[in-house]
């Protein structure tokens, strides 16, 4: 696996890691990861999208250094998957649009 890189690599993988494990919860939902202003070079603010709504509020934050140290770690990437996917499945109970956990 892979750690490390800049803010904004390190962004773009944070962004697909959340939309592929949001969308096996519900194929329409969408990644919203913040990383300009106050954030920009040391977090990550994370929501998703379903229409008008998003969620969660306030976003769940993540550091900069923590995810780009550890997003090459297994265990890591699966707890943070968990998450992902439990905010998705607020928007909507199972459908056949959702995959079984990984």
């Amino acid at each position: 696996m892979f750690s490390g890189g800049d803010y904004a690599e390190v962004a773009r993988w944070l962004e697909n890691f959340v939309t592929s494990h949001a969308k096996r919860e519900n194929l329409r939902v969408e990644a919203l990861v913040d990383a300009d202003g106050p954030r920009e070079g040391e977090s990550y603010g994370v929501r998703l999208r379903l229409g008008e709504a998003v969620r969660p509020e306030p976003p769940l934050e993540l550091m900069f250094r923590e995810v780009a140290q550890r997003r090459g770690e297994m265990a890591w990437c699966a707890t943070l998957a968990g998450r992902v996917r439990a905010i998705a499945r607020e928007f909507s109970p199972v459908t056949a649009t959702s995959f079984p956990p990984a």
